[in-house]
């Protein structure tokens, strides 16, 4: 029997909305610390952080979100709230992937303009990349300007080929209506959710308790 996919639901604000989605079984809790609407700062992270641990111990995992910022500055930040991990959201240098301290997830970015046998052998290149260095693949929407968080998808018909070589969470426009089908097209890894379970720009602790539910179904 396949393993349950897991759920990261990302863009965490407050305690309340992190005990609520480790209630209902996420896996990973993200906390935005680049430039977003849920953006936090490093004392309101900590306040999630340490809720959690006291509640639920070793899970869900915290994930500190970064945009193109330094090794150290991470390492600095991780040591300071106390994240389990660090994701990299930029177009951090494949170089540096070896300076973090801290376990990684890294997004990588679909883009579809090129054609899709391009598309694939260069996506297949980034994943294989990621995965001999036991570094989390992440796949979301390419958007100009943007690093996630957008609600915009992506041609699932990529990520469903990689996913039968890699493991990796599959972000972008998800959502409660269409995460069962998603998940049944696709068979990732896991999946990532930020906007798609909110209302208005804020967290819905119902929709969160949905998307887990059908996620995990």
């Amino acid at each position: 029997m396949p393993s349950a996919v897991r759920v990261k639901i990302c863009g965490v604000t407050k305690p309340e909305y992190a005990l609520a989605a480790a209630d209902a079984g996420a896996d990973y809790i993200g906390l935005m610390f680049a430039e977003s609407p849920r953006k936090i700062s490093a004392g309101q992270a900590r306040e999630i952080v340490l809720a959690l641990k006291h509640a639920e111990g070793d899970r869900p995992k915290t994930v500190g979100v970064f945009v193109n910022r330094p090794p150290a500055e991470i390492s600095a930040m991780a040591k300071e709230v106390g994240f389990d991990m660090a994701q990299l959201s930029g177009d951090e240098p494949e170089g540096e992937l070896d300076s973090y301290t801290v376990p990684l997830i890294k997004v990588v970015h679909v883009d579809t303009s090129a054609p899709e046998s391009i598309a694939l052998l260069t996506l297949r290149r980034k994943l294989a990349f990621l995965t001999e260095r036991a570094i989390l693949p992440m796949l979301d929407a390419k958007v100009k300007g943007k690093y996630g968080g957008t609600g915009q998808t992506f041609d699932h018909s990529l990520a469903k080929s990689l996913a039968q070589e890699f493991d990796f969470l599959l972000a972008g426009g998800l959502s409660p209506d269409s995460i069962a089908d998603v998940i049944a097209q696709v068979h990732p890894w896991g999946v990532d959710v930020s906007s798609g379970v909110e209302t208005n720009g804020v967290k819905d602790v119902a929709k969160i308790r949905d998307f887990l539910r059908k996620a995990k179904t």
